[in-house]
């Protein structure tokens, strides 16, 4: 089992304990641990107890736990409270909106055992008659069900391919000769995946049944002549539309040695999988306008991050250190601020207390800087939670909404807009609060966000966590049509999320974003100039 499934499993008890009336205490290690795994995102693999044991939070009796999840795929508690509980009703519980307590309530008191149900009855108007639920509360349970229904049989891509080319690794294993590549939404690297293809060029695959077992979603493989590998890898990378518009049908033979020459054949640019979606993409590569697409090695450093001061699970020396390490010349931490309690925001005094901390760490490094930061929660009027005299101690400011998000389009729009015309704001970090799968975030008109950037040198996060991707790489070219430049940040809670800045890039060359657009490839003096203007 990897960290997520872990992390489900140990929610899963917790929730399950309070549905039954555990105990409390119990019920909490559960929740905590669950939430402090997802943070961390721990690899498991090979992992003994003593190793698991030694995790910061995480106590002996959740530790054994875990090793019995890893084991065994379920522990003997968890089994027995499915056991006891309808196969609906453990369903319910992944409803956004319903607690355990809500669940219990429509279970035992409306005999509703499944999601179905669940959804006739919102629409039939039933759940208002029971205490605690209204029309609002019955209404967005309804929406947050269709949500989580329409998104049932899709995944993160972060999380099918590395099993996918575990898959692929093992068929070269058997099978060394063979060209075998993961194609459509795989290739074009989509922020969620609900399809698997896999071009072979050979007539069969190896034995690899267990591996496939493993992977949550049916695999097409699709085979073809050597000769032809070239071919069918355009052919099945790209959308319907991308291969219309490129004109696909008008190609005479199937033998090319490389894709450029199948882009060349059709007089048009060569076009990156990633863009291969049928936007604009193919007018642009008409012209020779596709620019040269960021890389993640044009970064220069690392923005918008947590340490132990807050909710993060390094110390800022550790986060500081360990970027250092992977090549970068800067650090920025951007740990909560004081009204995201649930988080251990900092009060004005552990601002302070950290920043004595930066100077000191700071005279100790060469050739690398950690800049004083915060992640300022945008209040409900749009300001940001600390007086002037302490939001110019920063060296840059990521604003960011993290509570009521039930807010309308034009109500989340001047909120952000308020939090943009403050001089101390330096980028709006993620955008839209969304949650890929989970969350759809509040609606927003991005034009007008943008266009607040564009006047006020804000900039704008693409927040590089793969449950998030935020700002959506849809807006990208608006933003650089205006002016504004995208900084791609993980958002990191500990050393490991680094590497999340991945997928930021992934999601950024969908969007087209250069090199020249993005605030964390600026050298430090650069960046420096543009958080002062």
């Amino acid at each position: 089992m990897n960290n997520d499934d872990i992390c489900d499993a140990l929610e899963l008890s917790g929730k399950l304990l309070e549905l039954h009336g555990e105990n409390p205490f119990k019920i909490k290690a559960y929740t905590n641990a669950s939430y402090k795994l997802s943070k961390l995102r721990y690899d498991f693999e090979g992992k003994s107890l003593k190793d698991i044991e030694s995790i910061e939070g995480i106590g002996k009796s959740i530790s054994s736990k875990i090793f019995e999840l890893m084991q065994n795929g379920i522990s003997t508690e968890l089994q027995e409270l499915i056991d006891k509980t309808p196969p609906g009703v453990v369903q319910m519980l992944g409803v956004k909106g319903l607690g355990p307590k809500k669940v219990g309530q429509l279970w035992r008191e409306l005999h509703i055992e499944s999601t179905g149900e669940l959804l006739y009855a919102c629409n039939e108007n039933r759940l208002i008659t029971l205490k605690g639920f209204g029309a609002k509360t019955q209404e967005a349970v309804k929406q947050n069900l269709e949500f989580k229904l329409a998104n049932a049989k899709k995944h993160h891509y972060a999380s099918i391919e590395p099993l996918v080319q575990k898959l692929i690794d093992e068929i070269y294993i058997h099978q060394p000769d063979a060209m075998v590549m993961a194609v459509g939404q795989l290739r074009r690297k989509c922020e969620v995946i609900d399809k698997i293809e896999i071009l072979m060029d050979a007539d069969k695959t190896s034995d690899s049944s267990v591996l496939e077992s493993q992977i949550p979603l049916p695999i097409n493989f699709i085979f073809c002549a050597p000769q032809e590998f070239n071919y069918y890898l355009f052919e099945t990378t790209g959308t319907p539309e991308h291969l219309n518009q490129a004109g696909f049908h008008t190609l005479n033979h199937k033998l090319f040695t490389e894709e450029e020459e199948i882009y060349s054949a059709l007089s048009l640019q060569y076009i990156e999988p990633e863009l291969r979606e049928g936007l604009q993409e193919v007018s642009l590569a008409r012209e020779n306008k596709i620019p040269e697409l960021i890389e993640l090695t044009d970064l220069k450093g690392i923005l918008h991050n947590h340490s132990t001061y807050s909710d993060g699970v390094n110390s800022l020396k550790e986060m500081a250190d360990y970027c250092k390490e992977l090549g970068y010349g800067y650090f920025g931490i951007c740990d909560h601020s004081k009204t995201a309690v649930y988080a251990q925001g900092l009060s004005i005094e552990k601002v302070f207390l950290q920043q004595k901390e930066i100077d000191s760490l700071n005279a100790s490094y060469s050739h690398f800087k950690i800049l004083k930061g915060i992640e300022s929660d945008i209040l409900n009027d749009g300001s940001l939670d600390y007086p002037e005299e302490i939001l110019k101690t920063f060296d840059f400011i990521v604003a960011s909404i993290h509570s009521n998000f039930k807010m309308s389009e034009e109500q989340a729009t001047k909120r952000l807009i308020k939090a943009i015309e403050n001089p101390y704001t330096s980028i709006i970090g993620h955008p839209t609060g969304r949650l890929l799968l989970a969350r759809p975030g509040y609606p927003i008109n991005h034009k007008k966000v943008i266009d607040a950037c564009a006047a006020n040198r804000v900039h704008v996060e693409l927040n590089a966590h793969p449950y998030r991707l935020d700002i959506d790489w849809r807006w990208i070219d608006y933003c650089m049509e205006k002016n504004v430049m995208i900084s791609i940040n993980p958002d990191a809670h500990h050393t490991q999320g680094f590497h999340d800045m991945y997928y930021g890039i992934c999601s950024a060359r969908k969007g087209m974003l250069t090199k020249n657009m993005c605030l964390n490839a600026l050298e430090l003096p650069e960046l420096l100039n543009a958080f002062k203007k």
